[in-house]
């Protein structure tokens, strides 16, 4: 066999080894980079459960009233609706809505 083929040979294999361990490595930082990554955002969005609870039950709330204004139907929906904007836009309500009211009461 002739010496310099030898010395390529090795050489190429050399650089095969070296390579195939390089890459290893940054494949492996990467695996922790991505892993770390990972922890982080689920810290984050756990951080943010008691938050997106409350909304989440808030959201609820609203839900079972409109489930209640839209299934009874022998009250006056405009006037629950009205109701549950507070006091102050009471006085803005017209007076067939007021009447409604008075003759529901009685």
């Amino acid at each position: 066999m002739d010496p310099n083929l030898l010395l390529i040979f090795s050489f190429i294999l050399v650089v095969i080894m070296v390579s195939f361990g390089l890459g290893g490595a940054i494949h492996k930082r990467d695996l922790a980079f991505k892993q770390r990554k990972l922890e982080l955002e689920a810290a984050r969005a756990g951080a943010d459960s008691p938050a997106s609870a409350k909304k989440i039950e808030q959201l609820e709330q609203r839900v079972r009233v409109l489930e209640r204004l839209a299934t009874d139907r022998g009250q006056d929906l405009a006037l629950q609706i009205e109701s549950l904007r507070g006091p102050a836009s009471a006085d803005a309500l017209p007076a067939e809505l007021t009447n409604a009211e008075q003759r529901q009461r009685a």
